[in-house]
């Protein structure tokens, strides 16, 4: 097997070059054609017609303003249901919030002193993982109390605290009941794939618009944003397990009920820990950004500070933020990694010695609090400050490199930016879709073909051709440069497990960070406009190249590399004609990640002034235009969904090339 999957990977055509580039070539030769001849074509072949615009933000305000205002059965309208259903989560958020940081005035209770909740996040740290997790998830905590971010931090924590169990739950079930209903997987996958396109500002003009703006809003779309992954990794987890499994169950004498509940869910413990993992990052992300629709916490004040311009107070809050991914973050890891474990035969305190150790905190916690007013909440008068350092750090960067980031500013402009921009923008949309559709038949077949086409249809026929032609200029270059840096890191990092221990920490902490805390350093360095924009981007989207160019590398089989040694390959012909062709497939499905996290950031980097489909879709946030929000967050998917399915088709065809699968 392996020699034949070797045999394939070093031997796939050497002989013909060029019968190898027909293919390619006569995919892109429409599109080349069509590009070269634009001054000659006719002016609809270019751009779409005003009167050809499918009124696709008409259609989509009128069906708003329908479940809006019209009642169902003669009762109460969409928006009702809706904004009754929204009402029920005030409770837990209440509760929550009044343990974290407001207490519960109306029955005179206080809230959890700061030493108390920073003691048990420590004790929890202890028991998922080791004492290092313990200090490090302690520490987190003491930071946002001693540097004046307690309140601001518990609120934005109350948020995730809740609206994960909810949004867990959810994709919980919808995962199961899609495992084992065929019908309704085939109903819910396509809409799972336009929810993890969609930008998270897409969520929250229809937010606004069924339940309002304000705390409680930023709550529901959080938990609405945070529903995809939970949903996709119980389907992949269930799906995951072995038929063996089932049956030893069927033959144990379980029931369907039974067989789901103790044997398939149990199997797939691993999986729906990751996605438990990644319900929560999700959260932290989408709650930073809902503070556009009134979500109060770190993510409001790091919103004011950065409109503000004030970098050294964004840059504390966004401190912040961070050391709250993280703990989350290596928190839900260990519990995803922790293997149950039972003592017999022991005392109390042997068998529950973290629940020993949790009382033993709080007691400890409340005799502080009694004691000492600075036990139960931290003084602001003594808060310490990093703004300063922060305002200082800027300031001599912005004087000591003012020149040198000039100059590289201006330049990436002339030379690199302006002129692809240009280019894109001359791109006639026939051109376009004459690319996708040749593409999806060479990939996939005439379904492929249709469907990416249909998407890119619906991007010129919707009225926003040339803001999407601007956003694909911004990622292209940064998904090309991500590539030109991200590779040769991984290459590296792949050669030995110190290095890629290394990287991976650096992948897992950078892909921690929420999303808008890209936009504080490049600011610092570019000001505002494309240089930093792109900037923020090429360091958010960096992360999954990088990855999976590593693990794509690292799985190459072992007994396929000892037979390219054998065969006498130096280390040059083992990376190049062994392992990158045996990992181009998970290689490219990092490229498509990337494709997808740079499609995310592009919109949120609007923010700092882009001129593209993000710039619209604020200015829908800001007149509170579903529809219009609906469309362009649509344009944005299906910008990313063609990639994903051209990509996807791409690396399953290679793979099977390669007898991989």
């Amino acid at each position: 097997m392996s020699a034949a999957i070797l045999t394939r990977a070093t031997e796939m055509e050497p002989q013909k070059p060029l019968a190898s580039l027909t293919k390619p070539l006569l995919v892109v030769l429409p599109f080349i054609i069509l590009l070269l001849a634009a001054s000659l074509l006719p002016g609809w072949a270019v751009r779409v017609p005003a009167g050809w615009t499918v009124p696709f933000v008409d259609w989509a305000n009128t069906l708003i303003e329908h479940m809006r205002d019209d009642a169902i059965f003669g009762l109460f309208s969409f928006r009702d249901l809706t904004r009754a259903i929204a009402e029920l989560i005030t409770w837990p958020l209440a509760f929550v919030e009044g343990l974290l940081v407001s207490g519960f005035p109306k029955i005179g209770l206080a809230a959890m002193p700061w030493v108390m909740t920073a003691g048990l996040s420590g004790v929890l740290g202890w028991y998922l993982k080791d004492w290092r997790l313990g200090l490090l998830s302690a520490g987190c905590v003491a930071y946002m109390a001693i540097f004046g971010k307690w309140e601001l931090s518990m609120i934005t924590l109350s948020v995730v605290l809740v609206a994960a169990p909810i949004a867990g739950l959810i994709g919980f079930l919808i995962g199961i009941l899609a495992v084992k209903k065929p019908w309704f997987e085939a109903l819910v996958v396509p809409l799972l794939n336009v929810l993890q396109s969609l930008p998270h500002f897409s969520y929250l003009i229809p937010i606004a618009v069924f339940i309002g703006v304000g705390h409680k809003a930023g709550t529901i779309a959080t938990v609405i944003f945070a529903i995809p992954p939970m949903a996709r990794l119980t389907i992949l987890g269930l799906k995951g397990v072995a038929e063996e499994v089932r049956e030893a169950g069927k033959m144990a004498g379980c029931t369907r009920f039974q067989t789901l509940w103790m044997v398939e869910i149990p199997s797939a413990r691993q999986p729906l820990l990751v996605g438990v993992n990644q319900v929560i990052m999700q959260c932290l992300a989408m709650v930073v950004i809902a503070s556009f629709v009134g979500a109060r916490g770190l993510g409001h004040d790091l919103l004011f500070r950065l409109q503000a311009l004030k970098i050294g107070q964004a840059l504390e809050s966004g401190v912040a933020i961070v050391l709250m991914a993280i703990t989350l973050d290596q928190l839900s890891r260990a519990a995803a990694h922790k293997e149950p474990s039972h003592v017999a035969d022991a005392t109390l305190l042997q068998r529950f010695p973290f629940l020993v150790a949790s009382v033993l905190v709080v007691m400890a916690s409340l005799l502080l609090a009694a004691i000492t007013p600075y036990a139960q909440a931290w003084p602001s008068e003594l808060a310490l400050s990093t703004a300063p350092l922060w305002d200082a750090l800027v300031d001599w960067v912005t004087v000591t490199f003012y020149d040198p980031l000039q100059y590289v500013r201006n330049a990436m402009l002339l030379y690199v930016l302006i002129p692809v921009r240009d280019l894109f923008q001359s791109i006639p949309w026939t051109a376009m879709v004459a690319l996708v559709a040749a593409a999806g038949w060479s990939l996939g077949g005439l379904r492929l073909a249709l469907t990416v086409s249909g998407f890119v249809l619906f991007i010129a026929f919707a009225g926003y051709w040339e803001r999407s032609l601007i956003t694909a200029y911004m990622v292209t270059v940064a998904v090309l440069i991500c590539i030109l840096v991200g590779l040769p890191i991984g290459i590296w990092a792949s050669r030995s497990e110190r290095r890629t221990a290394i990287v991976k920490l650096l992948c897992d902490t950078f892909q921690t960070f929420p999303s808008f805390i890209y936009l504080i350093p490049v600011i610092m360095l570019f000001k505002v406009g494309d240089v930093a924009a792109i900037s923020a981007i090429i360091i958010y989207a960096m992360i999954p190249i990088v990855r999976y160019t590593i693990f794509g590398l690292r799985n190459v089989p072992s007994e396929i590399v000892e037979a390219g040694i054998t065969s006498g390959c130096t280390r040059r012909q083992l990376l190049w004609n062994i392992r990158m062709p045996l990992a181009f497939p998970e290689i490219m499905l990092g490229i498509n990640q990337t494709i997808m996290f740079a499609l995310f950031m592009v919109i949120i980097a609007a923010f700092i002034g882009t001129k593209d489909i993000g710039q619209e879709i604020f200015r829908a946030l800001t007149f509170n235009d579903a529809g219009k929000g609906l469309v362009l967050g649509l344009c944005v998917a299906f910008m990313g969904l063609t990639a994903d399915q051209l990509i996807t088709a791409w690396a399953a065809r290679r793979k099977q090339r390669l007898g991989l699968s």
